[in-house]
């Protein structure tokens, strides 16, 4: 992928998918909010737009700015447009001082705010900001961003239903493990193994620690936290309760906590970007099987669960089993991010007898495909492929539309191509929006 230099610092900016998505909707709203979890890239994409910068938790003037947003926040909102306002959140109060400007410019472009949490103080924001305000969720990088997909195969492609498809998977088995465990993180991808590998810890930490008192200014246990943290990943991608989470967590009577509190622990997370748990999908069946409406516990990414339980990239090569659950969470956070570009959203399905999809890409348009996730091998592929045939049997085409694809997305394997049944195989290193 073409390297970019960032016209405010001289580090080599790789290219985001939310550049586009930002630049349209800069065209159409007068304020964008840019959110997910910290070290995603949020600032330094908005910095390629700006044309103006507020830093509000910059320490020579943080004290400064939070009094001017209480006495006079329009002096804040003063610069070339678009202005970026980053970390915004830290003065709520900006939402609707924001709000009123962008009322009376009567401009489209005039804002971009960044945050990596969701406010505490949202009784200081008065107005939802429809019609004024357009939202942008972006998170770590997906492998095609950070160059390790070659991106021949699209996933907006795949909805017009292409007869053939054909690209070569250069990614190996101990490729996977390692980006598994690197994770997206940009300033780790351009990083040295080790050192890359340290960032996903850090960031643990930094969670643990700091952020998951901060977000709403609870003060919770470290301890606790981090035991949480684990549950979570050795239940990531299923449909555990949250009772089922307490209940691992009960090494001994110090760690008891109730359902109740690792609720608040939960929403913490939720609300900084550490998980992004998958909604069910409900379609329209042909019998009355009742469908799961629980959601799929997963991180934003797999490198967090992975950093949690301590594992590196031998660990995965030696116990496959968790490795696939681990690679699933990869591929669902890029087929997040590669959705929301074709305006589209992924959900999980499960119904009470047991068949289940790991992922389906639903568009806005009604459009959708049905995913199933493997590490890779003919016999999990075939047991993918039979799968998603049972689920599009059940479906009800007479009240909605057929899906648009089938696909077995894989670790492993040399080629993308579509079987004779019609079913793609597509490695997660060949795939791009």
């Amino acid at each position: 992928m073409h390297l970019k230099t960032s016209k405010f610092n001289q580090m080599e900016y790789k290219p985001r998918i939310a550049d586009k998505m930002l630049a349209k909707k800069l065209a159409s709203k007068g304020a964008i909010l840019i959110e997910g979890p910290k070290w995603c890239g949020k600032t330094t994409t908005a910095e390629q737009q700006a044309k103006s910068i507020l830093y509000m938790d910059n320490p020579a003037s943080l004290e400064t700015n939070l009094q001017m947003a209480e006495i006079e926040p329009s002096v804040l909102l003063d610069g070339d447009t678009p202005r970026l306002i980053d970390e915004w959140q830290l003065a709520p109060k900006l939402w609707d001082a924001i709000r009123f400007e962008v009322d009376h410019r009567h401009e489209v472009g005039q804002f971009v705010l960044t945050g990596s949490a969701v406010p505490v103080e949202e009784k200081d924001m008065h107005h939802s900001g429809t019609g004024r305000f357009s939202w942008l969720t972006m998170r770590p990088m997906s492998l095609y961003e950070s160059g390790e997909s070659n991106g021949k195969v699209s996933l907006k492609e795949l909805f017009e239903s292409p007869d053939k498809i054909l690209a070569v998977n250069k990614l190996k088995i101990d490729d996977l493990a390692y980006l598994i465990c690197r994770g997206g993180w940009p300033f780790a991808c351009g990083l040295e193994a080790e050192a890359a590998l340290s960032q996903a810890f850090d960031y643990v930490d930094a969670v643990i620690k700091k952020d998951i008192s901060r977000v709403d200014g609870v003060n919770r246990n470290s301890t606790t936290a981090r035991l949480l943290l684990r549950s979570y990943a050795r239940n990531q991608g299923s449909q555990a309760t949250i009772g089922t989470i307490v209940a691992d967590m009960a090494t001994n009577d110090e760690n008891e906590i109730s359902v109740k509190t690792a609720g608040g622990y939960m929403e913490a997370l939720r609300k900084i970007f550490v998980i992004e748990d998958s909604e069910a999908w409900n379609p329209n069946l042909r019998s009355k099987t009742a469908v799961r409406t629980a959601n799929t516990r997963y991180f934003v990414d797999p490198s967090i669960g992975i950093a949690v339980l301590g594992l590196a990239p031998n660990d995965l090569l030696k116990d496959l089993n968790t490795m696939g659950l681990f690679f699933e969470t990869l591929c669902v956070r890029d087929l997040r991010v590669f959705a929301d570009a074709i305006d589209g959203e992924v959900y999980h399905f499960r119904d009470r007898s047991g068949l289940e999809c790991d992922a389906v890409v639903h568009l806005r348009n009604g459009k959708y495909g049905l995913v199933e996730i493997k590490l890779g091998g003919d016999r999990l592929i075939n047991e993918g492929a039979e799968n998603l045939q049972k689920l599009a049997e059940k479906i009800n085409t007479e009240k909605m539309n057929e899906p648009s694809f089938m696909m077995v997305l894989v670790g492993t394997g040399d080629y993308a191509y579509r079987r004779t049944d019609g079913v793609y195989v597509v490695p997660i290193g060949c795939l791009k929006d």
